[in-house]
């Protein structure tokens, strides 16, 4: 797994006396604020071998000295006055002892300082904490597994107002205390702000040290339970354009934003109560700026993982989002997984089957990635417009050509999610359904998020596996 460096913005009235292990623990409430607000901040690395701060090294704990502490530091430089020549001539080893001497008072002065400012700084952090958990009121749990527990929450000053509140297990065995996967998903959703992405409301520490986040509650499960629900759940093209019409907004905006959500899939698509669709669990996203970068391949659940992670790559773009977006459209029409199966294997001889096999023809270079590797005999031609209209001609000619153009073989030739929304799909018949208008299922919507919040990111749901991870012989439909 790779390991990105994680900012956690706090207060700059906090970070003077900050220290990483207070981080780690995460006593001080995290403001939800701009990180422009802020001076200076915190860095965090998810690496269980590393942690720094954006003042220097590993050992320099405290981050952001206030303007008062600087001028103490600044006076102990005329604590002891300095020697001559002369004295130490006179008098051997006089500038050694009071060498000494000053660098211990010079100690204990920086502990004295650091005692007295950290003792109100952390009174205050903690009354900060104490006070934004009292907004809330926390009720039934909706869901437990490994990596969290959630809870349906209240606004004291609202009680009509829902939140769900996903309590984040301690991890001892992360030097942060949480997994590198709650990291991520906090950072994430601090910075991106968006209709279509779910919102991340207030983030508070419980007295076990446990950190809180709480999110915007989506009482009407996600859409997998629709694409399943065939007996009570009917939808058409019109539907399925307004739901990908806000998936695409979404990744379109983390790739504005040089963020790779790396985990999109119907149950990690929200509805909230209006019938918007808010994109969720961040926990394997990551920022991508840095072209240079290592990042691992082994992220995307393996049904909507795209060949070139399959095939080893550690350089890649948001054209591993897209592929996974064109395996959720596939879905959408289809009702079922496009692209099911049982091993990572398996799923290169899946792809090969429905798309295409993977060449040099067809993708110059593909060869060389580092666990390349095809099923043997004659490689199977990439699939035309034909086929693709056999099996998804519903979404019309407009929609199978977007879907195509989503599940190009060739990362570098596959359309952006920039691009997919301006594709001439949008602007053919039928138009997008009102999301007010559009089909839902509204039994099982707090026990759907409670599993779908809980639940450890890139998992395939076995239950659901055992039932259509069958191998498809789409040679022949």
């Amino acid at each position: 797994m790779d390991h990105e460096p994680i900012i956690i913005v706090v207060s700059a009235r906090l970070s003077s006396t900050l220290s990483l292990s207070a981080a780690s623990s995460l006593t001080p409430v995290l403001k939800l604020l701009p990180a422009a607000a802020f001076t200076p901040s915190l860095t965090i690395s998810t690496s269980p071998a590393a942690a720094t701060t954006t003042a220097g090294t590993r050992d320099h704990r405290h981050v952001g000295l206030t303007s008062r502490a600087a001028a103490h530091r600044a006076s102990e430089n005329h604590v002891g006055r300095l020697l001559t020549a002369q004295e130490c001539l006179v008098q051997p080893g006089l500038g050694e002892r009071h060498a000494s001497a000053h660098g211990q008072r010079r100690q204990q002065a920086r502990q004295a300082r650091q005692a007295h400012l950290a003792a109100p700084t952390l009174d205050l952090a903690e009354q900060m904490n104490e006070e934004e958990k009292r907004k809330y009121i926390k009720g039934k749990k909706l869901g437990e597994g490994t990596y969290a527990i959630v809870f349906l929450g209240r606004l004291r000053s609202d009680p009509a107002s829902l939140v769900a509140i996903k309590k984040i297990k301690i991890q001892k065995e992360y030097r942060e205390g949480m997994a590198p996967d709650a990291v991520r998903e906090l950072k994430h959703l601090q910075e991106l702000q968006h209709p279509n992405i779910i919102s991340l409301l207030s983030v508070f520490s419980s007295k076990d040290q446990n950190l809180n986040l709480v999110l915007e509650y989506l009482p009407l499960g996600d859409l997998e339970m629709l694409i399943k629900d065939t007996d009570n759940v009917r939808y058409g093209a019109a539907d399925i354009k307004a739901w990908m019409g806000m998936l695409c907004r979404a990744v379109w905006f983390c790739h504005e934003n040089f963020v790779l959500h790396r985990d999109i899939k119907p149950n990690n698509l929200l509805i909230a109560a209006d019938g918007d669709i808010k994109l969720a669990d961040f926990g394997l996203a990551r920022s991508f700026a840095d072209p240079l970068q290592l990042m691992s391949n082994q992220v995307i659940t393996r049904w909507y993982r795209p060949p070139e992670l399959l095939f080893g790559a550690k350089h890649y773009s948001g054209a591993v989002d897209v592929w996974s977006v064109g395996c959720v459209f596939a879905e959408l029409i289809i009702r079922h997984p496009f692209m099911p199966s049982d091993t990572e294997v398996q799923q290169i001889s899946v792809i090969c089957h429905a798309v295409g096999t993977p060449t040099e023809a067809n993708w110059p270079g593909v060869s060389k990635l580092p666990a390349y590797t095809v099923p043997d005999g004659d490689p199977e031609p990439p699939r035309g417009r034909d086929y693709f209209m056999s099996f998804f001609g519903s979404a019309g000619p407009d929609g199978v050509d977007l879907l195509m153009r989503s599940l190009t073989l060739d990362p570098s030739k596959r359309i952006t999610a920039r691009d997919m929304l301006r594709h001439n799909w949008w602007h053919a018949q039928p138009k997008p359904t009102r999301k007010e208008n559009l089909p839902r299922k509204d039994a099982g919507g707090e026990e759907q998020m409670g599993a779908d919040l809980k639940r450890r990111p890139g998992v395939i749901d076995e239950d659901r596996g055992s039932k259509v991870a069958r191998k498809l012989d789409f040679g022949k439909m």
